[in-house]
């Protein structure tokens, strides 16, 4: 490795390119080798990239955004994370749209539009046909419309249970249960009319229809798909089962997500994200609220029972390990789309980063001690100095105070909530709570999955 002592301008140059076929070093008078030396045109072809990207991004962030998911619609990780950056700047995310969606994401209407091809179980092979039955009909009016205009030969049952499973179906009937339902004989019914079109004869729905001349030539039944058979009528299935299959389908949750309600909540607990752990050094401790994907039960070389978790929060996936003596004490709360709260420190090995959990709450029992606060109290030394002493005489251990604290300072109508680091969590609430008003500052217990 060479280090830079000196630097002087050697004005204005010609700069070439220089091709090298075998090395890519080149050997200094010292005798040592510069490693992937890069001349200057190389450095300024980076740097001009790096400033279309960022003009890009900053210009035309719609745009940017589908292009960049489009990109890396095969990676899994990285689509959740760039949907995660497309919330933050307030890009919503629409999931398919069997009248809409195109092959790729989609800027539309100030949103991105999940593209057809991110879709699990629908070929390339399907949406071409969907999309020329949609350009030679157009938009899909019902399932049954959608069974009856497609090539079924292409479009299978589990290609169209996986476009309602993901919701690419709601906008024509949001209950997806349903669908499911009438596709069972709706598929039928669209095969049976397949055949009769391909043979060239009607049958008796579509003669009282007006679906055929006199002289036996099938010509298109307008609404035929009115008479197709439905299933007799079933309430939707349950939004978590909904998010569930979704995600099952589409690889992450789109229309919506089981830790987005706590994303306000979650920002004032834990300010860093999955996403960023990389960041931490080895044993920084943390906390996540994160939702349970896997549970793998491995058992050590002495018989114990342990856990490698798969965890995700609204910007990535990640991975967890509860080593035996956690696991004994929190395995009940260990279930698949589980949301947590999880404690615990950062470990770095073998250039992977992964959380090592020490306890584990599930998040509808997690509570908040919030303590309002008027401008004076939280301005004034002396008052802030009496909130730090009643806080960490209710701290106790540190790992055991896992009650976080927030501070509400309510000016007129301008109400600023602040997080309280780490070391001014508490351990009993009810006691913390008492001590509190005993103080002049009024309190109240706040569950974490209503804040």
């Amino acid at each position: 490795m060479v280090k830079i002592l000196a630097r002087k301008s050697l004005g204005t140059q010609k700069v070439y390119d220089i091709g090298v076929n075998d090395d890519h070093n080149f050997a200094l008078s010292n005798s040592f080798i510069a490693s992937n030396c890069f001349n200057k045109s190389h450095s300024t072809a980076y740097g001009y990239v790096t400033y279309q990207t960022a003009y890009l991004k900053a210009n035309y962030p719609l745009e940017y955004m589908a292009a960049l998911l489009t990109a890396n619609s095969g990676d899994t990780d990285k689509v959740q994370k760039y949907i995660s950056t497309c919330l933050n700047m307030n890009i919503p995310i629409e999931h398919p749209d069997i009248n809409r969606s195109g092959v790729d994401f989609t800027p539309q209407d100030e949103k991105i539009l999940f593209g057809l091809s991110a879709v699990r179980n629908v070929g390339k092979n399907a949406i071409a046909a969907i999309l020329v039955a949609r350009e030679e009909g157009g938009a899909f009016q019902a399932l049954a419309d959608f069974c009856d205009r497609v090539d079924l030969g292409t479009v299978n049952r589990r290609t169209v249970q996986s476009l309602i499973y993901c919701g690419a179906f709601d906008k024509i009937n949001p209950n997806r249960n349903q669908l499911i339902q009438d596709l069972e004989l709706v598929y039928d019914w669209g095969q049976s009319r397949a055949i009769d079109r391909a043979s060239g004869q009607g049958n008796l729905f579509d003669l009282l229809g007006g679906g055929f001349t006199s002289g036996n030539t099938p010509t298109p039944t307008k609404n035929a798909f009115e008479m197709a058979p439905k299933a007799k009528p079933i309430a939707d299935l349950p939004p978590q089962e909904k998010l569930r299959q979704e995600k099952e389908i589409l690889g992450f949750y789109v229309s919506d997500h089981p830790l987005t309600s706590l994303r306000q909540s979650t920002r004032l607990l834990t300010p860093v994200n999955l996403s960023q752990i990389g960041e931490y050094k080895q044993e920084t401790l943390v906390c996540a609220v994160v939702m349970l994907n896997g549970v793998k039960k491995v058992i050590t070389k002495k018989g114990d029972p342990m856990a490698i978790l798969q965890i995700e929060d609204l910007s990535t996936q990640s991975e967890a390990v509860v080593f035996p003596r956690t696991y004994e004490r929190i395995h009940t709360l260990l279930e698949v789309d589980e949301r947590l709260i999880l404690w615990g420190k950062i470990d770095c090995r073998d250039e992977k980063t992964q959380l090592i959990v020490e306890d584990a709450e599930a998040v509808e029992k997690v509570q908040m001690v919030m303590v309002e606060l008027t401008p004076h109290q939280a301005s004034t030394i002396e008052e802030q100095d009496r909130l730090r002493t009643i806080l960490k005489e209710n701290s106790g251990e540190r790992e055991k105070a896992k009650i976080p604290v927030i501070g509400i300072v309510q000016a007129g109508t301008s109400r600023h909530l602040v997080r309280f680091g780490r070391q001014f969590w508490v351990q009993d609430s009810i006691s913390t709570i008492q001590a509190l008003k005993n103080a002049s500052f009024p309190a109240r217990i706040q569950q974490l999955h209503q804040a």
